[in-house]
């Protein structure tokens, strides 16, 4: 399970999908089987969530990993790549950012 602590000794990144109603199911199944059977396995991996919202137009995804350098890998893989390659396809776009917790509330 994600944790949010600041300060985080691990490295934040949040991806925003940009997709449609008729494709985001399409684009959830994909992201979830690549979390399953990928990225959940890479060295540095802690956890991730995904977020969908109402209009099924946004997909949001957080991921804790415990380095960057263990993030960057991970996405240089050629496996990634290709994933990568087929999510783009499913959305109109998507950006992984990386972050350091500020502040966390509640």
């Amino acid at each position: 399970m994600p944790e949010i602590t600041s300060p985080s000794a691990c490295q934040t990144v949040i991806t925003t999908f940009e997709t449609t109603p008729g494709t985001c199911q399409d684009l959830l199944d994909a992201l979830h089987d690549a979390y399953e059977s990928f990225i959940s396995k890479q060295p540095g991996f802690i956890a991730a969530g995904l977020h969908v919202n109402d209009a099924q137009t946004r997909i949001a995804n957080y991921s804790q990993w415990t380095r960057r350098e263990d993030f960057q890998a991970m996405l240089r893989s050629a496996e990634m790549r290709k994933r990568n390659r087929d999510i783009n396809e499913l959305c109109r776009s998507f950006e992984p950012v990386m972050y350091d917790v500020e502040a966390v509330f509640g």
